[in-house]
């Protein structure tokens, strides 16, 4: 089984979302006794190992896991929305945190 080794948020400092994207980023790295790292617009990286577009084309607030083996993981690539369509933060900590055990656990 791959172990969670560090986490790694790229994003934009201009993005709207940016604040929560870092205290999600945050809270994760805390919880699971993780490195946690912050890269400013890196799409090479994105387009290696996030989501892309059917153009190919990266975006960013992205969440990345790099696991004990090397591998670097997708965790979170758009942050969810609410009913009123406003970003939901209880959301996106569930869904990483989903995403984070199914990485662990070798789906």
């Amino acid at each position: 089984m791959a172990k969670v080794k560090k986490l790694i948020l790229v994003t934009a400092s201009h993005h709207p979302l940016h604040n929560m994207w870092v205290k999600l980023l945050d809270k994760l790295a805390e919880e699971h006794g993780v490195e946690k790292e912050i890269r400013i617009e890196d799409y090479v990286l994105l387009v290696e190992h996030g989501a892309t577009d059917e153009y190919g084309m990266a975006w960013v607030p992205q969440l990345l896991a790099e696991l004990d083996d090397g591998t670097i993981k997708l965790v979170l690539a758009k942050f969810p929305l609410d009913e009123a369509l406003q970003p939901d933060p209880d959301k996106a900590y569930e869904v990483a945190e989903k995403r984070l055990k199914e990485l662990e656990e070798g789906s």
